[in-house]
């Protein structure tokens, strides 16, 4: 009986290893049904979308058309030549009625470029020939109409909320043009609920129809909180979105400049949408500048019924099953047997049980296996006690060994960490936070818990002085350095002077080379710094800089501008000469110093350094973003660059800005 049951555990094994060794012709079978399901899938997708675009283009299209009609009537225009025509007023409000009545929604709009005045008027409320309430500049909720007339298209198509009306619509505005000027804007609006239920909800489980603008705000989606209102003014959010990863958001981009040229057919891509892989079918509308989007979930989705799929498959397994049983029967028969026998000898071996019978000899290879498990026996049992005895040795000395070796690591992590804090609270963070807030950005990243670079911010009356400095070496060495450059400068400023920073880093220099005279050993060390100096003349509206392998960047956000520092490090084997540079500070631009650090960054797919070419179009275009977001920005920028290389050296950037 138990022989029989070894068997029997074997043959298990062995259907398992069977089942195991089929599922690559599973998955190839699988693979092939889901090609054709995706194949299905995609043409389900693109009649889908065709049909939605037609759907929405017949009655949009009308609404439309009525609205430029409204925009380019003679009667139109007369009255906002001269609003104040009782005869012109009443002209057009008799026939801005029947294009009340032909309009989908029963509603119209016009408003007055000379005076933005907004007229309204709808089948709901009592009918007005006033002004429903003014336009103004200033206004966020009113960014949508002034954008518009900047605008060079002709109309847009804008799903806004009006605070003042109390209602969501698909907007149409047309604007309105009298001898090459803009006077006006006129159009319909749709009701958004009654839009949604026309043309975007879809009652087939898996399927979510959309409308994107060239911008990629949705403007039309079953769920309401997802629609980008007001969009017109900037303000909508785009369907490509931060949770959307960066390369989904780049295909997404693609196919919608696909679409665009070539209107009327239908572009592809996959995408996550929900948490869900989704198929993406985008048809564009020229004539409203829309994209009409529909996502497919092909796991939800009754893209087809296979009628014969389910016997085709029961089939195969069946036929699977027995060719299964089959080998197994054999194999059991032939190789099983024989083989649970030395397997059970083989198992009380495993246990130590090392005088065990061994199966009879064979002629064969079992026979041959039988005679090694022998041997094997006899030699495990010889070097098992020696073995055991070194094992206990060899442990308690590990053991002694890792204790000692916790105890230094402890004391060396308690001194870096204490010394970190020392070095955080030399920096001048909290000062440039109380007197500059938002007009200054800071990106300090040590290489180790402690480095070799740091920042300076000292205030006047009329002047502010910035310094970047970056000490030879990185980590405890690197602090330490640090340390000394701090008072170093400190003494030099005082000297020199806060509006001079040539003669700040002269007067360092020297003060430097003091500290580390050559009969201490300094002249075998590497002792220099680099380091550069602005100097902000609030009242002259002047930046003064002096560098020392140090540049400073400017920018408006259109040309990229450089400063260099000299070319020799402060404590460098010969003496540097240093010399102010001016320039006005213009309102608007951004200043920026930066160590090497940042220039060196080891990245890319050769990994090559960043550079200051990369570096100069980084602050090309974020130059106008406010400083904060610029810090985010250049991080976010040199953490992707860099990928999973390690950061070289220490990293510090300083920026500000006086609008």
């Amino acid at each position: 009986m138990a022989m029989l049951g070894l068997r029997g555990k074997s043959l298990l094994a062995l259907l398992l290893a069977c089942l195991i060794a089929l599922v690559p012709a599973a998955l190839i079978g699988w693979q092939v049904v889901d090609s054709i399901r995706t194949h299905f899938g995609e043409a389900f997708a693109r009649n889908t979308t065709l049909l939605q675009r037609e759907k929405i283009f017949a009655p949009l299209s009308r609404e439309l058309a009525l609205s430029l009609r409204l925009a380019d009537s003679e009667v139109t225009r007369q009255w906002l030549r001269d609003e104040a025509d009782v005869a012109k007023r009443e002209l057009f409000f008799r026939e801005a009625e029947g294009y009340r009545r032909d309009f989908r929604d029963h509603s119209y709009f016009l408003i007055s470029n000379r005076t933005h005045a907004y007229y309204f008027n709808d089948g709901k409320s009592p009918h007005t020939e006033s002004a429903r309430y003014l336009l103004r500049a200033d206004k966020a909720d009113d960014g949508w109409y002034f954008n518009t007339l900047r605008d060079t298209a002709t109309f847009n198509i804008n799903v806004n909320h009006d605070r003042q009306l109390k209602v969501t619509k698909a907007w149409i505005n047309v604007i309105v043009h009298e001898n090459g000027q803009k006077v006006g804007l006129a159009g319909t609006g749709l009701e958004l609920t009654t839009f949604l239920d026309d043309f975007i909800r879809s009652r087939e489980a898996g399927i979510t129809p959309m409308i994107l603008n060239r911008q990629g705000a949705i403007q039309a989606h079953p769920d309401p909180r997802l629609i980008a209102l007001d969009s017109a003014s900037g303000k909508g959010r785009a369907a490509c979105s931060s949770s959307w990863a960066t390369p989904e958001r780049q295909a997404l981009r693609l196919a919608m400049r696909q679409a665009e040229s070539r209107p009327g057919e239908v572009a592809m891509l996959w995408a996550t949408l929900g948490g869900k892989q989704q198929l993406l079918a985008l048809s564009f509308i020229p004539e409203l500048g829309w994209h009409v989007v529909t996502a497919v979930d092909l796991n939800a989705a009754r893209v087809f019924d296979g009628p014969w799929l389910t016997p085709a498959l029961i089939a195969l397994a069946v036929l699977l099953a027995a060719l299964l049983l089959g080998f197994a029967y054999a194999v059991e028969k032939l190789v099983l047997r024989p083989i649970s026998q030395l397997r059970k000898s083989a198992q009380a071996m495993a246990a130590g049980q090392y005088e065990v019978a061994l199966p009879a000899e064979r002629d064969d290879e079992i026979g041959e296996l039988s005679a090694a498990f022998g041997v094997m026996a006899h030699k495990v049992r010889s070097h098992t006690s020696e073995l055991e005895h070194r094992v206990r040795e060899r442990t308690r000395a590990l053991e002694e060994a890792n204790r000692e070796m916790a105890a230094a690591h402890k004391k060396i992590d308690d001194s870096i960490d204490y010394a970190s804090l020392i070095q955080c609270a030399m920096l001048p963070d909290r000062q440039l936070v109380q007197a500059l807030g938002e007009k200054h950005a800071v990106l300090w990243r040590p290489r180790d818990v402690v480095g070799g670079d740091f920042y300076v911010y000292r205030a006047g009356e009329h002047t502010l002085l910035f310094g970047v400095v970056d000490c030879a070496g990185h980590g405890v060495p690197g602090a330490l350095m640090t340390m000394l450059a701090h008072a170093a400068i400190d003494q030099a400023i005082v000297d020199a002077g806060m509006d001079d920073p040539a003669g700040i880093l002269t007067r360092c220099d020297r003060i430097l080379r003091g500290m580390l005279r050559e009969e201490r050993g300094g002249h075998v060390l590497a002792t220099n710094m680099d380091a550069g100096f602005a100097c902000v003349d609030l009242q002259a509206r002047t930046v003064t800089f002096a560098g020392a392998k140090i540049a400073l960047y400017y920018s408006d956000g259109d040309d990229v501008g450089e400063l260099p520092g000299a070319r020799r490090a402060i404590g460098d084997k010969r003496i540097g000469e240093y010399q102010n540079a001016q320039l006005p500070l213009q309102a608007g631009r951004s200043f920026y110093m930066t160590t090497d650090g940042f220039l060196d960054q080891a990245g890319g797919e050769l990994g090559y350094g960043f550079g200051s070419s990369r570096f100069a179009d980084m602050i090309r275009r974020h130059a106008r973003l406010p400083l904060d977001e610029q810090g985010q920005a250049f991080s976010a920028t040199l953490a992707e660059y860099q990928g999973g290389h390690a950061q070289r050296d220490d990293i510090t950037m300083l920026c500000f800005r006086f609008d």
